[in-house]
Protein backbone atom coordinates (compact mmCIF):
# COMPACT_ATOMS: atom_id res chain seq x y z
CA UNK A 1 0.00 0.00 0.00
CA UNK A 2 1.61 3.61 -1.05
CA UNK A 3 1.15 6.11 1.45
CA UNK A 4 -1.59 3.74 3.52
CA UNK A 5 -2.01 2.57 6.43
CA UNK A 6 -1.92 -1.42 6.76
CA UNK A 7 -3.77 -3.01 9.99
CA UNK A 8 -6.06 -5.64 11.57
CA UNK A 9 -8.89 -6.35 14.75
CA UNK A 10 -8.42 -9.20 16.37
CA UNK A 11 -11.20 -9.68 18.89
CA UNK A 12 -10.33 -10.86 22.55
CA UNK A 13 -12.91 -11.21 25.05
CA UNK A 14 -12.36 -8.85 27.96
CA UNK A 15 -10.25 -10.51 30.78
CA UNK A 16 -11.48 -10.34 34.02
CA UNK A 17 -9.89 -13.21 35.15
CA UNK A 18 -12.82 -15.03 36.54
CA UNK A 19 -12.76 -17.23 33.56
CA UNK A 20 -15.95 -15.57 31.31
CA UNK A 21 -16.92 -16.87 28.07
CA UNK A 22 -18.04 -15.09 25.25
CA UNK A 23 -21.37 -16.55 26.03
CA UNK A 24 -21.00 -13.66 29.00
CA UNK A 25 -20.46 -10.82 26.58
CA UNK A 26 -23.11 -8.24 27.29
CA UNK A 27 -26.02 -8.32 24.76
CA UNK A 28 -27.25 -4.87 23.64
CA UNK A 29 -29.47 -6.14 21.40
CA UNK A 30 -32.72 -3.70 21.13
CA UNK A 31 -30.09 -1.42 22.62
CA UNK A 32 -28.04 0.01 20.01
CA UNK A 33 -29.63 3.46 18.29
CA UNK A 34 -28.49 5.58 15.23
CA UNK A 35 -29.40 9.21 15.64
CA UNK A 36 -29.50 11.49 13.29
CA UNK A 37 -26.92 14.17 14.92
CA UNK A 38 -23.96 14.71 16.90
CA UNK A 39 -23.41 14.56 20.26
CA UNK A 40 -20.39 15.95 21.48
CA UNK A 41 -20.07 14.06 24.48
CA UNK A 42 -18.01 10.52 25.52
CA UNK A 43 -19.06 9.64 28.54
CA UNK A 44 -21.99 7.86 31.37
CA UNK A 45 -25.36 8.97 30.83
CA UNK A 46 -28.35 7.58 32.07
CA UNK A 47 -29.92 7.71 28.66
CA UNK A 48 -33.24 5.75 29.51
CA UNK A 49 -34.24 8.50 31.93
CA UNK A 50 -34.44 10.91 28.66
CA UNK A 51 -34.88 8.97 25.55
CA UNK A 52 -37.79 6.61 25.73
CA UNK A 53 -38.67 5.06 22.29
CA UNK A 54 -42.48 3.64 21.73
CA UNK A 55 -44.06 1.92 19.05
CA UNK A 56 -46.77 3.59 17.08
CA UNK A 57 -48.29 0.15 15.87
CA UNK A 58 -47.71 1.79 12.31
CA UNK A 59 -46.22 -0.70 9.34
CA UNK A 60 -45.01 1.38 6.36
CA UNK A 61 -43.36 -1.04 3.30
CA UNK A 62 -43.01 -3.77 6.39
CA UNK A 63 -40.51 -1.16 8.68
CA UNK A 64 -42.44 -1.41 12.22
CA UNK A 65 -42.09 2.30 12.92
CA UNK A 66 -41.51 3.75 16.65
CA UNK A 67 -41.35 7.31 17.92
CA UNK A 68 -39.14 8.97 20.24
CA UNK A 69 -38.13 12.60 21.37
CA UNK A 70 -34.56 14.17 21.52
CA UNK A 71 -33.93 17.37 23.17
CA UNK A 72 -37.82 18.42 21.62
CA UNK A 73 -37.45 16.62 18.23
CA UNK A 74 -39.77 13.87 16.69
CA UNK A 75 -37.71 11.07 15.83
CA UNK A 76 -39.17 8.48 13.76
CA UNK A 77 -37.43 5.28 13.75
CA UNK A 78 -37.34 1.23 12.90
CA UNK A 79 -35.59 -1.63 14.08
CA UNK A 80 -33.00 -3.40 12.06
CA UNK A 81 -32.02 -6.81 12.06
CA UNK A 82 -28.55 -7.65 10.70
CA UNK A 83 -28.22 -10.02 7.81
CA UNK A 84 -28.09 -13.55 8.58
CA UNK A 85 -24.21 -14.89 9.46
CA UNK A 86 -23.50 -10.97 11.04
CA UNK A 87 -23.33 -9.19 14.30
CA UNK A 88 -22.18 -6.05 15.44
CA UNK A 89 -19.48 -5.41 18.02
CA UNK A 90 -19.22 -2.90 20.76
CA UNK A 91 -14.90 -2.70 20.52
CA UNK A 92 -12.52 -1.24 22.97
CA UNK A 93 -8.69 -0.46 22.82
CA UNK A 94 -7.13 -3.36 24.92
CA UNK A 95 -5.14 -1.75 27.86
CA UNK A 96 -1.18 -3.01 27.97
CA UNK A 97 -1.74 -3.63 31.66
CA UNK A 98 1.15 -3.59 33.76
CA UNK A 99 3.70 -4.00 30.65
CA UNK A 100 5.32 -1.12 29.32
CA UNK A 101 4.78 -0.52 25.27
CA UNK A 102 8.68 -0.91 24.80
CA UNK A 103 8.21 -4.36 26.09
CA UNK A 104 6.07 -4.80 23.34
CA UNK A 105 8.83 -4.15 20.56
CA UNK A 106 7.84 -7.25 17.93
CA UNK A 107 4.13 -8.00 19.28
CA UNK A 108 0.96 -6.12 18.32
CA UNK A 109 0.28 -3.21 20.51
CA UNK A 110 -3.25 -2.77 18.39
CA UNK A 111 -5.47 -4.91 19.71
CA UNK A 112 -8.83 -4.21 20.52
CA UNK A 113 -11.65 -6.39 23.00
CA UNK A 114 -15.38 -6.89 22.37
CA UNK A 115 -16.93 -4.97 25.04
CA UNK A 116 -20.36 -6.04 23.78
CA UNK A 117 -22.33 -7.45 20.90
CA UNK A 118 -25.52 -6.98 19.37
CA UNK A 119 -28.12 -8.43 16.55
CA UNK A 120 -29.91 -5.45 15.49
CA UNK A 121 -30.02 -1.69 15.93
CA UNK A 122 -32.58 0.60 15.79
CA UNK A 123 -31.94 3.77 13.48
CA UNK A 124 -33.88 7.25 13.32
CA UNK A 125 -34.67 10.06 11.11
CA UNK A 126 -36.11 13.35 11.90
CA UNK A 127 -37.37 14.88 8.79
CA UNK A 128 -38.83 11.98 6.95
CA UNK A 129 -40.39 8.64 7.82
CA UNK A 130 -38.07 5.42 7.69
CA UNK A 131 -38.10 3.99 3.97
CA UNK A 132 -36.27 1.23 2.21
CA UNK A 133 -35.12 3.61 0.19
CA UNK A 134 -32.74 5.30 2.30
CA UNK A 135 -29.15 5.08 2.11
CA UNK A 136 -28.38 2.86 5.30
CA UNK A 137 -30.98 -0.04 4.64
CA UNK A 138 -29.51 0.00 1.14
CA UNK A 139 -26.26 -0.66 2.40
CA UNK A 140 -27.04 -3.62 3.83
CA UNK A 141 -27.69 -4.94 0.56
CA UNK A 142 -23.54 -4.75 -0.58
CA UNK A 143 -22.98 -7.37 2.10
CA UNK A 144 -24.78 -9.87 -0.63
CA UNK A 145 -23.33 -8.54 -3.28
CA UNK A 146 -20.08 -8.42 -1.88
CA UNK A 147 -20.76 -12.57 -0.56
CA UNK A 148 -21.77 -13.51 -4.55
CA UNK A 149 -18.27 -12.15 -5.57
CA UNK A 150 -15.92 -13.71 -3.44
CA UNK A 151 -18.05 -17.01 -3.74
CA UNK A 152 -15.97 -19.34 -6.22
CA UNK A 153 -17.54 -19.67 -9.95
CA UNK A 154 -18.17 -23.88 -10.32
CA UNK A 155 -18.10 -24.98 -13.85
CA UNK A 156 -21.81 -25.72 -14.08
CA UNK A 157 -22.24 -21.74 -13.23
CA UNK A 158 -20.22 -21.11 -16.52
CA UNK A 159 -22.06 -23.71 -18.86
CA UNK A 160 -25.54 -22.15 -17.78
CA UNK A 161 -24.44 -18.77 -18.14
CA UNK A 162 -23.00 -19.66 -21.69
CA UNK A 163 -26.42 -21.37 -22.57
CA UNK A 164 -28.21 -18.16 -21.50
CA UNK A 165 -25.95 -16.15 -23.59
CA UNK A 166 -26.12 -18.20 -26.73
CA UNK A 167 -30.26 -18.25 -25.99
CA UNK A 168 -30.16 -14.21 -26.12
CA UNK A 169 -28.15 -13.98 -29.39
Amino acid sequence: MEDGTQGSIKLYRCSSGDGESENDVVDLTSQVHLLPCNIKFDGPCSVADYFKPKSTGVEIEGLKLEEAHFRGRKLQGTTLSLPEGYSGFVLGKRGLGKRKASSMVGEDSNRWEMNAKFKNLTYWKHDSLPSHQDTFVRSFHWLAVAKAMHQPVEAEDLVSASVALEKMK
